[in-house]
């Protein structure tokens, strides 16, 4: 299996959509230059850890920003619950769409410890969330194959992941407008299909076909990235183990 390199270099950090967005700065500390070599922070861009790189670097994806992020996921209900619970840990709200709501309920209450940080609606029933900087909001669209288009208005500092098992007829619209895009294991014919719509190298569309079922491909529209999902321990208590279908 392969994976491809993405360089962040000062000017291009910013301009990597998906990838480690930079979030708020604050003002700076002071330690005198003596002091340094005591220093030991795991330094990194602001956003949710989806698992580590080849290198075993932690990859990190930048949700949210001033404008909205589509994200699609081709795979398992239990890898978008793993993303909404890390989500919902860095602080943000997340509103799940889904026409399963046994599926998500326990996860809801079991998230928030008890504040209400992750709530649960039917298709179509969601309203607005009014996300701000320091509120931002994901919204999880768990529809099936056919998801319908979302009645809610596009923001600022909100991202909308769509969950899709398989490659649908809808699929290549969401595809055309995501900025970010993973995938699990799919059928060599799927690979294929999202090759053209992604313009993924060969080596990676090769790849897709015999992913493990804790390993993602992350795409944006111009990076690629091989991701190994490693669950915690309180993760695969409430959702069990990786898995590809469900």
């Amino acid at each position: 299996m392969t994976s491809a390199t993405v360089t962040a270099t000062p000017a291009t950090r910013q301009g990597r959509p998906g990838f480690g967005l930079l979030g708020p700065r604050h003002d700076r500390h002071i330690l005198p230059a003596d002091q340094l070599g005591a220093l030991s922070l795991p330094l990194g861009d602001d956003g949710v850890v989806a698992g580590v790189d080849a290198e075993g670097q932690p990859a990190v994806l930048g949700f949210f920003r001033p404008s909205q992020l589509d994200v699609v996921v081709i795979g398992s209900v239990w890898t978008a619950q793993v993303l909404a619970l890390r989500t919902a840990g860095t602080g943000a709200r997340v509103a799940v769409e889904t026409a399963r709501p046994q599926a998500w309920t326990g996860l809801a209450q079991a998230a928030g410890g008890g504040q209400q940080c992750m709530t649960v609606h039917d298709v179509k029933q969601v309203g607005p969330q009014g996300p701000s900087v320091s509120s931002p909001v994901l919204v999880v669209r768990d529809c099936g194959m056919r998801p319908p288009r979302s009645r809610l208005a596009a923001g600022p500092w909100q991202s909308v992941l769509t969950l899709l098992p398989f490659l649908g007829p809808t699929a290549p619209r969401l595809l055309a407008n995501a900025g970010l895009v993973g995938i699990q294991r799919v059928s060599p014919e799927e690979a294929q299909v999202l090759s053209g719509i992604l313009r993924l190298p060969r080596a990676e569309t090769e790849s897709l076909s015999s992913l493990g079922d804790n390993m993602m491909l992350w795409c944006t529209s111009q990076h690629q990235k091989f991701v190994m999902l490693q669950p915690t321990d309180v993760e695969t208590g409430l959702l069990g183990t990786p898995r590809r279908m469900d």
